[in-house]
């Protein structure tokens, strides 16, 4: 027997990047410690990395390729899986074109260049992602405001984080990880929160601005109008770097600040004092999330975020919201293939003429392809590969999401277990988790790092994501693969002058950071300014000034539902120990959150005698769901908040009971309430109603 191995690698449960250290001995996985000396996790690892090992050896997880014979799932080879894609692949293109398949990814594993690069290749522009209302959002406005995306600079000694809609202790956001902010704290910087549940960091803040749900854009207006009107903003920084200033001023002025509290339920006093304490402390940051993004007011609100950061003074300054310089590594560009699609398969892509911000970051709305699943328009979606996601679970509408997929012609599915998702398809791919994986880590994200993602044990018969589109795509006659992993990795690290057997012994690489790169390049925009007059919106159609929209349903929009549905209802609230759909099979996780639970203010479970603990139904105009009250006082009495993602495995097949509790039964997905730019989904904010379950129900 050999000796306990010790191997650095880097996590990916989650948004990852996280340093752990496997402890393996004969090519089995013992367990996982943090790596105390990564430079982005810095000896701390969630639940979720630490549970690894039940995911790996999971009883029920799929371990060799399956194919539907006579309606039930068989074993097969992978030749005969991946052969019968290639064939049914082949014929789709052959007869009705490459657009005619569509890929799709989730936010999980890592090999979104990879899956971009099959897709191109293939000839189709249709890819779905959760990046129409999760964080490629936030790229494509800021792409189209200042050039590229601003993260907070921690390291930096920031005097002052305005957290909004953002709870990174528990979500380890992308560039982000919660320890990076909570050091911060610690060393006695400022803290403005915006959130409309007063959660953890709430309770710490100087300033807690807890707003109506949806209406952050209404908030930035406000808070800019104090900024203007009282002349706090850096008046050199926008007399030399702001393209539109003047257009902005008049836009902004149309937000008084009593106009603003009645949207926003917050008392002008604190609007004015947050706006303050942001303007005058230096230098500030702020870290957003994804809640503002999944509404109407998606770009909107992304881009008036970057107004406040441009017109203080605090983009690309030291401990400001900074532009990262990134490892010499490959460009995601270089590695996807973007340009390798052609101008006339691109002009085909779905939604492309209505969302056109989400066609110039390569994405589509869903919602396009399932009607163009149901309805054939504006031309039939036949095929389906879909790897690292259950959209049946994570989309709006779920029940329109299941009866597309239940309809699609050939759907291919890669992942770890069978999902509600997986289980409507007809052949299944199964996937390698992080700890099973060679990788560069992290080189999409823009926090200036790489990381080694080291493979430490081999299970079954399951490979990694990325194999598995080289596989595919050699099979299907593309020729600008590799011949192993290793060629690709070594690839992706050549403007480094690193191979991956060099790499993977330093563990990460790192940008030589540079502040306030505009001094001497601008910015990457068509006026090489921060346009926060947008001339890319301008030439499009679309309103080139942000501002604010009324939710959809909400008091104000759709008054005379408010006696049947008189409660806003806030969903996705985020679990620490799940990635949105994903791991509710693991027992330590699912130990800690057995069950769904919704958010309810005392006065309102007492209106309708709820106890904590009960089961409560939860009605939207679409349906029904129930999860567990947790009667606090975290939540507005008039808002009810309710955790997304659930399913339950341990249910019957193919459902898993994906219509019991996950709150996409209650979304919809009408493209009239869509942020037109990106094709955002308003998932995040709708009305409801409440009423405690009976037994038996």
């Amino acid at each position: 027997m050999e000796e306990v191995q010790k191997i650095r690698t880097a996590c990916r449960s989650c948004h990852g990047g996280c340093g752990v250290i496997a402890h393996v001995k004969d090519g089995r996985l013992l367990k996982v410690e943090p790596d105390p000396d990564s430079p982005i996790s810095e000896g701390t690892l969630c639940s979720k990395a630490l549970a690894i090992k039940q995911l790996v050896y999971h009883p029920k997880r799929i371990t060799s390729p399956l194919k539907k014979v006579d309606g039930k799932w068989a074993k097969v080879s992978w030749d005969e899986a991946l052969d019968t894609i290639t064939e049914k692949f082949k014929r789709i293109i052959e007869e009705s074109g490459p657009e005619a398949i569509c890929i799709g990814q989730g936010t999980g594993r890592d090999y979104e260049s990879f899956l971009y690069r099959f897709a191109n290749l293939l000839g189709t522009p249709n890819v779905i992602t959760a990046g129409h209302m999760c964080y490629v959002s936030r790229i494509g406005a800021c792409l189209v405001t200042c050039g590229n995306l601003p993260v907070c600079d921690y390291d930096g000694e920031p005097a002052l984080v305005m957290v909004w809609g953002n709870n990174a202790p528990w979500t380890n956001p992308d560039e982000y990880k919660g320890v990076k902010l909570l050091k911060t704290l610690q060393k006695g910087a400022k803290l403005i929160t915006v959130d409309p549940r007063r959660v953890y960091l709430a309770e710490r803040a100087d300033i807690h601005l807890q707003l109506r749900p949806g209406t952050d854009a209404a908030l930035a207006l406000g808070m800019l109008h104090v900024i203007l009107e009282e002349r706090l903003y850096d008046e050199e920084f926008v007399s030399s770097y702001v393209h539109g200033w003047e257009e902005f001023r008049a836009r902004v002025a149309h937000w008084p600040l009593d106009k603003v509290e009645a949207i926003t339920w917050i008392p002008r006093e604190k609007i004015v004092s947050a706006a303050r304490l942001y303007a005058k402390t230096k230098p500030a940051c702020i870290q957003w999330g994804v809640p503002i993004e999944q509404t109407l007011n998606c770009t909107d609100s992304n881009r008036l975020l970057v107004a406040l950061m441009a017109v203080t003074g605090n983009l690309d300054v030291k401990g400001g919201n900074v532009f990262f310089v990134p490892p010499p590594v490959r460009t995601v560009t270089e590695v996807a293939l973007h340009k390798a699609l052609p101008k006339e398969k691109k002009e085909k892509m779905l939604g492309a003429d209505e969302n056109k911000l989400a066609a110039r970051v390569a994405l589509v709305s869903p919602k396009h392809v399932w009607d163009a699943i149901l309805k054939g328009k504006p031309y039939k979606v036949r095929g389906m590969l879909l790897c690292g996601t259950n959209p049946v679970v994570t989309r709006a509408n779920s029940r329109e999401v299941y009866e597309a997929l239940s309809q699609v012609e050939f759907l291919a599915t890669i992942d770890f277990f069978l999902t509600p998702t997986a289980e409507l398809g007809h052949v299944f791919l199964p996937a390698a988790t992080w700890i099973e994986q060679d990788y560069v880590g992290d080189f999409w994200k823009r926090h200036g790092y790489v990381v080694a993602r080291r493979k430490c044990i081999t299970v079954g018969e399951c490979k990694q994501d990325h194999e598995i589109f080289m596989l595919l795509g050699k099979r299907m006659g593309q020729t600008q693969w590799w011949n192993t992993m290793e060629e690709a990795l070594d690839y992706m690290l050549e403007p480094s002058g690193l191979k991956w057997s060099d790499f993977k012994e330093m563990g990460y690489l790192k940008g030589k950071m540079e502040y306030q790169k505009y001094l001497t390049k601008g910015f990457s925009t068509p006026t090489g300014k921060v346009e926060l007059y947008c001339t890319t919106f301008e030439k499009w159609g679309y309103d080139p000034l942000p501002t604010y929209r009324e939710i959809p349903e909400s008091p104000y929009s759709t008054p005379e539902l408010m006696d049947k549905y008189p409660y806003i209802l806030t969903t996705g609230q985020r679990i620490p120990v799940f990635f949105h759909a994903a791991n509710r099979q693991i027992p330590w996780l699912r130990e800690i959150r057995p069950e769904p639970i919704c958010e309810i203010h005392p006065d309102t479970a007492s209106r309708h005698g709820i106890k904590n603990g009960d089961w409560v139904w939860i009605s939207s105009p679409r349906g029904r769901i129930k999860q567990r009250a947790k009667v606090t006082d975290i939540v507005d009495p008039r808002v009810i908040a309710a955790e997304h993602g659930w399913w339950y495995p341990e249910m019957e097949a193919p459902g898993y009971g994906f219509d019991v509790s996950n709150v996409n039964i209650l979304t919809d997905n009408d493209p009239a309430h869509y942020d037109k730019p990106m094709g955002a989904t308003n998932l995040r904010v709708l009305i409801c109603n409440i009423e405690k379950c009976e037994e038996g129900d």
